[in-house]
């Protein structure tokens, strides 16, 4: 569910006009709906009430400062997977103790960092990571509490480039290896083994494969113990799908998540950790964007826009699905046309919706690419040297600037020309 709706036949973020909202920060740009954020964490949140929980938000979904501290107000913790996502962790007030660091490549910068902070726990994937801490943690006499990543190899049944649990992926340490591996961690002197970790992928829409992993997990935590050691924490991931609007995409409610895990990690008796980012921000957030030419092909229609493929590359990069809404509303007995919706950047694959039956549009109106509050300005780059676009927050009535729209002027003072060019310099 989601706080965008149309009122007298103009789509409202909230209570704000996205008309008027275009017309004072310019097209394109996102908006976020502060109500819907928080109502997410609290179903999510609330769909595990009565058990020993810690919801850490992944960042890498969504990291402007205002959406982390809408979360954290709520109590939510963060899965951070850079120096750059703690660092803003940091500046939004979240304490360590509420931080999960994850991630394959882990620099000793950054480890050094999550201790100063007292983070909560180490996603370790690797035996050369695991040295390393432990030489870190060293180094600054701390000990470093860890849980170890462990891939199921089990088929998340999502896109190829979103699918983190199977053998070929690049993230955790094998099944198979996962009590040697443990054993090496407890006999190292600044490491603390204090759970396990397992996380299979993103956008899962079916509940067999957590089915699958959980029960993996489930019995390595019952080895582990046999073993000697002390698991007081298991980190189930995140990944739960959300709807786009694309029929063949319908995944489970956070409800029925919660009873399959209930279910699957009753006899466990630790904490259980989260890192849900998608399910969170997916739905809080649109792109709007103004339609600048309908052009006819000999094949196909296009609505060229604004918005590019630098500002939200998910169609491009895999393949997704975004509904597409005219922000003036039209009736439903009006025909519609299919159209490709593009950007104007130089690739056969900037794109938003192909084939998409659409009302008609002119040049001029606006439309709101939905479902992209999650993935979108994370991701978004400056490709044919185009500026960072604005975002938005509301809030009922109101609205604030989260993100200035970047100047073209900022944008290419990052560029610095060396001093043998310039023939000013001496």
């Amino acid at each position: 569910m989601h706080y965008f709706n149309y009122k007298n036949g103009l789509l409202q973020a909230e209570q704000v006009d996205l008309t008027q909202l275009a017309e004072q920060v310019g097209t394109p740009f996102y908006c976020y709906s502060q109500r819907t954020l928080e109502r997410h964490y609290r179903v999510f949140n609330e769909a595990f009430r009565g058990m020993d929980t810690l919801i850490c938000y992944a960042m890498k979904a969504n990291s402007n400062q205002a959406i982390i501290k809408t979360l954290a107000d709520l109590g939510a913790g963060m899965d951070v997977v850079s120096e750059g996502e703690l660092r803003r962790a940091m500046r939004a007030g979240v304490p360590g103790r509420r931080i999960m660091f994850s991630g394959v490549g882990k620099t000793e910068r950054e480890m050094a960092l999550a201790l100063k902070m007292g983070i909560y726990c180490f996603n370790v994937e690797s035996e050369p990571e695991l040295a390393q801490l432990n030489r870190v943690a060293g180094e600054l006499d701390k000990k470093a509490p860890v849980s170890l990543r462990i891939n199921p190899d089990v088929d998340a049944r999502t896109h190829a480039k979103i699918s983190t649990g199977k053998a070929d992926d690049k993230f955790g340490i094998p099944y198979l290896d996962a009590v040697r591996v443990y054993k090496i961690a407890a006999d190292l002197e600044h490491i603390n083994v204090t759970g396990v970790d397992m996380h299979i992928g993103s956008q899962i829409t079916q509940m067999q494969p957590f089915l699958d992993a959980f029960s993996l997990l489930r019995e390595l935590v019952r080895d582990l113990r046999a073993e000697g050691h002390s698991i007081a924490h298991v980190d189930l991931g995140g990944g739960l799908g959300i709807p786009y609007g694309d029929e063949n995409e319908i995944p489970p409610d956070p409800v029925e998540y919660a009873e399959t895990i209930r279910t699957a990690m009753q006899d466990i008796d630790c904490r259980l950790v989260f890192e849900p980012g998608r399910m969170i921000a997916g739905n809080a957030g649109i792109l709007v964007t103004r339609v600048l030419y309908i052009k006819q092909g000999e094949n196909r229609r296009f609505a060229i826009v604004d918005a590019g493929m630098n500002d939200l590359v998910r169609p491009t990069l895999y393949e997704a699905w975004h509904d597409i809404w005219p922000v003036r509303e039209r009736g439903k007995e009006v025909q519609r046309t299919r159209m490709d919706v593009v950007g104007p950047v130089c690739e056969t694959g900037d794109f938003f919706a192909r084939e998409r039956l659409l009302p008609p549009l002119e040049a001029g109106d606006l439309i709101a690419v939905m479902t992209a509050g999650a993935y979108g300005a994370t991701q978004s780059g400056t490709y044919n040297s185009r500026p960072l676009i604005a975002e938005v927050l509301v809030k009922d009535d109101r609205h604030a600037l989260i993100r200035p729209r970047q100047t073209l002027d900022e944008l290419i003072r990052l560029d610095v020309v060396p001093c043998w060019m310039d023939s000013k310099c001496e």
